[in-house]
């Protein structure tokens, strides 16, 4: 039979338009229904807070819901010995050390931290040893500046070699405005922090290590003939706070980082620079009882959750599932969940070959025209490059295509 140009063409146009039948094109994922969409409720301002900076930080969403002088620095007290909860924790979950370590009280730790330096102290006698999980204790609930210093120098051998490890783990975790010289948190040159920072290392070690974070919910804890009370008051004034750390010297003022959760909600405040124990406890529940009133935090969308299919040129498969490697959740003002308005960023062509988790758009949310949510949308499988004549023919029809 004679060759037919137009015949030819046709055919072409015919098996392109059968390729792209059903093709799955990038729509705008929809977020998952609200358990019950509760009717908006106008947001008054926050509270008024006494002191330097303070912020309140959604712990799911990592969003802050309110805040002043945030990245200001500030001297972060004993709150530093969160961090240095942080360290050991780490250290503990790499096998490093031990829970039953025996730990020395050396003279060092006693004469920087102890009674006489009129600090906060455990009471572990000096040249004596304790179990590191103790002593631990003794530090998060007690405040010990002696238990800070002899558990920096049992895990790194001196507390500066420790606070390198300190400031290693603030840079991972994206603690930009923050620098520790000491695991304790006495006044220091070049020792500082931010109300963010310390709110993002709050939602850090809740997150990654919530056994050690349980021991700032003791209230109380005894060390030979010393019995101290945990100095966070919230403690005893609402059961929905399980930590986390107070803070105090002259040049920091009274701070509070606070943690609770009602429900599926979990918020974190922290007062830095407030004037006395009574007013940074009422300040740190007066923000958490207005986080809990006025936002509400929703789970838009799971983990391997399929949010678009995207056709794929040249591969063994045609189409490519696509979604994120993480949950969304997003933190709004009650009654405004329905205003959520998700899109979706991805390129209009997509070549095989491409690999589980490989990185292909982005998905945004926005609400009241600001982005409040951005995640990596994600390829769900792997897709192999197809054979020789398949990439043959999907090079014709791309171009095809093209023109």
């Amino acid at each position: 039979m004679k060759f037919s140009p137009s015949r030819f063409v046709a055919a072409a146009a015919a098996a392109l338009s059968v390729a792209t039948i059903g093709l799955a094109l990038a729509q705008s994922p929809q977020p998952a229904p609200a358990p019950a969409p509760a009717p908006e409720v106008a947001t008054p301002p926050p509270p008024s807070i006494t002191g330097t900076a303070w912020i309140l930080m959604d712990y799911e969403t990592g969003q802050v819901l309110a805040g002043e002088n945030i990245d200001e620095r500030v001297e972060p007290a004993s709150i530093t010995k969160v961090m240095t909860s942080y360290v050991i924790a780490s250290e503990l979950e790499a096998g490093r050390i031990s829970e039953d370590d025996q730990v020395m009280m050396t003279e060092n730790a006693w004469r920087k931290g102890g009674a006489a330096t009129g600090g906060s102290f455990s009471g572990f006698e000096v040249n004596q040893t304790a179990p590191l999980l103790d002593m631990e204790i003794g530090m998060a609930v007690q405040s010990g500046n002696d238990a800070a210093i002899a558990l920096a120098e049992h895990v790194a051998g001196t507390e500066e070699a420790f606070a390198s490890l300190m400031n290693a783990h603030a840079q991972r975790l994206g603690m930009a405005n923050s620098h520790f010289v000491n695991s304790h948190g006495l006044s220091e040159e070049n020792h500082y922090s931010t109300a963010r920072d310390l709110a993002v290392l709050g939602r850090a070690i809740i997150r990654d290590f919530p056994d050690i974070y349980a021991h700032n919910k003791i209230r109380e804890f005894t060390v030979g003939p010393i019995t101290q009370r945990n100095r966070n008051l919230l403690l005893w004034r609402d059961d929905a706070v399980d930590g986390i750390k107070t803070g105090h010297h002259s040049g920091a003022g009274y701070c509070l980082m606070a943690s609770a959760q009602r429900g599926d909600q979990r918020l974190i405040s922290v007062v830095m620079g407030s004037t006395s124990e009574a007013q940074r406890a009422n300040d740190s529940m007066a923000l958490l009882n207005w986080g809990f009133r006025f936002f509400e935090t929703h789970r838009l969308y799971d983990a391997g959750e399929e949010l678009a299919t995207q056709r794929i040129w040249k591969g063994r498969d045609n189409e490519l599932s696509l979604g994120l490697a993480e949950p969304l959740l997003v933190s709004t003002a009650r009654g405004k969940y329905e205003q959520l308005q998700p899109s979706m960023d991805l390129p209009a062509t997509l070549v095989a070959p491409v690999e589980e988790g490989q990185v292909m758009g982005t998905v945004r949310v926005m609400l009241d025209g600001e982005v409040v949510a951005e995640r990596p949308l994600v390829a769900l499988q792997a897709v192999e490059r197809a054979g020789f004549f398949k990439r043959l023919w999907h090079e014709f029809l791309m171009w095809w295509q093209s023109e």
